[in-house]
């Protein structure tokens, strides 16, 4: 017998004693982190849940009377159906399952009006909940220029809840969908859907037992008995409250009754939602004449997902972004750089001779300010990233990658995290948790520290300074060198991800389902949004961490004194930085490293970009006129002890192939600790990747120097 959802048209929304709790929910690429950032401005905060590494992002609205109301966008989902830990977060915030996190009163759905049916789905599962919603048609006029008429009116009568249509990008709408989130008697949907007369005493069973264990409300337990009848339910994080035994032993004995019946029964709930999405669009989407052939977005990807034509627009967009990385850059480096040493001068001039005076000027301003200079190119990176994403090229990128990634046993969207790697690792590796297969995710754990980060260009941009004689380096040298550096690291990243396949985590590739969203112009606020906060983000760290180490890296190489007339090489040769150092020196001098280099990189373990500040203090420490040495001149008069020079073009290459496959960041180990629940895999990660550099390295500065160069 049929079981029909039955829910009261009568509801109301929170009480107006609290502050309202929304949650925004939808499918990814449907608009909903630019809601988010229409409906909440610059009240919001950003974090991770914990026990997992999956963003938490709460904000502050106001309503039409200026009452405040709290907004959780929670992570981008398919199905409540969780395949995944983003999707479980989502999953067991609505349904109340996590103590840190407030159960919403109230859910905002956005759609893709362009997709409507498929992204219903994820809707009519939310329906079930028995709360308040509010739907949101985003994208009306990419659905507009497809042919479609969505008739939003017509929509919101079946379903009985408010329906606003919405452009986000533009803002449009979103005047009408805070006037709906401001109403105090928000109604409850009077949707109703048939469960197959098959499925339907199990889930009143699991529901009676939801209910009465674990205290479910009944509307709650009944959406709950149908979630946990899939099979992808299974994926649980940290934070969630488990099952009650009852409820898993009521579960486990319909899907052994099930399975000898030969009852498909996730496949019959998913059916059962289908058809009713598909007579409810039937009434609600026309489709016009003379449309239904291919859109612009069709049209754009026959040439920029085409076999041959799509590596030819990939390869040059990624030669335009170094372009820019080093032309668009050029003047603001220069200006931080003259104002870093007009300030150091300043300093000199209007202070006694002494160790303060050494401590600010050797100390904080050369070691920040040997890392700041590399901010406007930061900038750069990060706003063609960020343009890529919202433009929607990122999935094509993955889509025309998908054929060289099944060759190493991946993926395509293993190539999105390791796409967002060469601005970040930790976000790379938070963004594994949409890729279905544990081995999957975990080869692209473990490799993506591999793709070359923003963190790295410092020190290649200070390195392919130093290898080139003159004092300007010709563009299409710059270019060159750190297309090869970029290509050597993706080119590692895939051979490992192909040898760890075959040995530690075998596996078949799965095959690649993706949504390719349409094309849409730049939602520039948001891509600005975007650069200034990992702006704000590098500049943090270089006011806290690169400060402070510069400040200890200072202290360990001024101390202990050395006799009173010996010279700041011999300083620094008997401190404690170069006591480190000479330690080193015995493993890293076959790669025509000496101990001031082992001293950066000890150091740089804290962050990559503090081998740079490292090098200011190390070098900086043998200046002693009144003048700051630019830190190129500095390396480029470095020498052995019997003369020859140290920062030699080889020896300049080398360390960029070193820091292109060491593990030299101690935050992203702790993220690949979090991300795995485990020290084995970061502990692996920092063996494997330390010693393929070291090997490298070697076979790099040995063949080099027998060749001659």
């Amino acid at each position: 017998m049929a079981l029909p959802a039955h829910i009261s048209p009568q509801g109301t929304g929170s009480s107006p004693s609290r502050q309202p709790v929304y949650a925004l929910v939808g499918n990814p690429n449907c608009g909903k982190s630019t809601l988010f950032n229409a409906l909440t401005g610059l009240k919001q905060k950003v974090g991770n849940y914990p026990g997992v590494t999956v963003e938490k992002k709460m904000g502050t609205s106001y309503s039409q009377h200026g009452q405040p109301m709290t907004i959780i966008d929670l992570p981008g989902a398919y199905s409540l159906a969780a395949r995944s830990p983003d999707e479980a977060v989502t999953r067991d915030v609505l349904l109340g399952r996590r103590s840190d996190t407030p159960q919403p009163d109230r859910i905002l759905c956005i759609v893709d009006a362009n997709n409507l049916e498929r992204n219903l789905y994820l809707v009519h599962q939310i329906l079930d909940l028995g709360r308040p919603v509010i739907l949101v048609l985003n994208m009306m006029d990419v659905a507009t220029q497809a042919g479609l008429d969505i008739r939003a009116a017509r929509l919101e009568h079946e379903l009985g809840i408010p329906v606003i249509p919405s452009e986000a990008i533009t803002g449009k709408g979103v005047v009408a969908l805070r006037l709906a989130m401001s109403r105090p008697d928000l109604p409850l949907s009077r949707h109703a859907w048939d469960v197959p007369s098959a499925i339907a005493p199990a889930v009143a069973e699991l529901q009676a037992s939801l209910t009465d264990h674990d205290g479910k409300r009944p509307l709650i337990a009944r959406a709950e008995a149908l979630l946990l009848l899939t099979d992808h339910d299974s994926v649980r994080v940290a934070g969630s409250a488990p099952l009650h035994p009852r409820t898993t032993a009521i579960l486990r004995h319909w899907q052994k009754r099930w399975e000898g019946e030969g009852t498909d029964w996730a496949a019959s709930l998913v059916n059962s939602r289908y058809d009713a999405i598909a007579r409810l669009c039937q009434e609600t989407v026309l489709q016009k004449h003379g449309h239904g052939g291919p859109n612009t977005s069709d049209r754009i990807d026959a040439v920029v997902t085409h076999p041959f034509w799509g590596w030819i627009v990939l390869g040059s967009i990624m030669t335009l972004l170094f372009l820019s990385i080093f032309t668009f850059a050029e003047y603001p480096m220069n200006w931080i750089d003259d104002h870093a040493a007009a300030l150091a001068d300043w300093v000199k001039t209007s202070m006694a001779p002494g160790d303060l005076r050494n401590l600010i000027t050797d100390g904080a301003i050369a070691g920040v300010g040997g890392v700041i200079i590399f901010l406007p190119q930061i900038l750069v990176l990060f706003f063609f990233v960020g343009l890529l994403e919202s433009t929607g090229y990122m999935a094509r990128a993955a889509f025309i990658m998908d054929r060289l990634m099944s060759r190493v046993g991946l993926n395509g969207k293993s190539f999105i995290p390791m796409l967002s790697s060469y601005a970040c690792a930790i976000p790379g590796i938070m963004a594994t948790r949409t890729i279905e297969d544990h081995k999957d995710r975990l080869v692209t754990i473990l490799v993506a520290p591999l793709m070359s980060c923003s963190a790295r260009l410092p020190v290649y941009l200070l390195m392919i300074a130093a290898l080139v004689p003159g004092d300007r380096v010709p563009l299409p040298t710059k270019v060159g060198i750190m297309i090869l550096m970029y290509f050597l690291g993706t080119a590692g990243a895939f051979a490992f991800a192909w040898l760890f396949k075959r040995t530690l985590l075998k596996g078949k590739p799965p095959l690649m389902i993706m949504e390719l969203p349409p094309y849409r112009a730049p939602a520039i606020k948001d891509v600005a949004r975007h650069m200034v906060e990992r702006a704000w983000y590098f500049v943090k760290r270089a006011g806290t961490i690169i400060l402070g180490i510069s400040i200890i890296l200072w202290f360990l190489a001024a101390y202990p004194k050395a006799p009173e007339g010996a010279s700041s090489t011999e300083q620094l040769a008997q401190s404690y930085a170069g006591q480190a150092g000479h330690l080193l020196e015995p493993a890293i001098k076959p790669l025509g490293f000496d101990w001031q280099i082992g001293i950066g990189l000890i150091s740089s373990f804290a962050a990559r970009e503090v081998f740079v500040s490292t090098m200011g203090v190390v070098f900086n420490a043998e200046d002693d006129g009144n003048d700051t040495t630019p830190l190129r001149h500095a390396l480029l008069e470095a020498h052995w002890p019997d003369g020859r020079p140290l920062f030699t073009p080889l020896v300049c290459f080398t360390l960029m192939v070193f820091y292109v496959f060491a593990m030299q960041c101690v935050s992203t180990v702790v993220v690949v600790r979090r991300e795995t629940n485990s020290w084995r895999w970061p502990l692996f990660q920092i063996g494997y990747m330390t010693g393929t550099a070291w090997l490298l390295s070697f076979l790099v500065y040995q063949v080099g120097t027998a060749l001659g160069f």
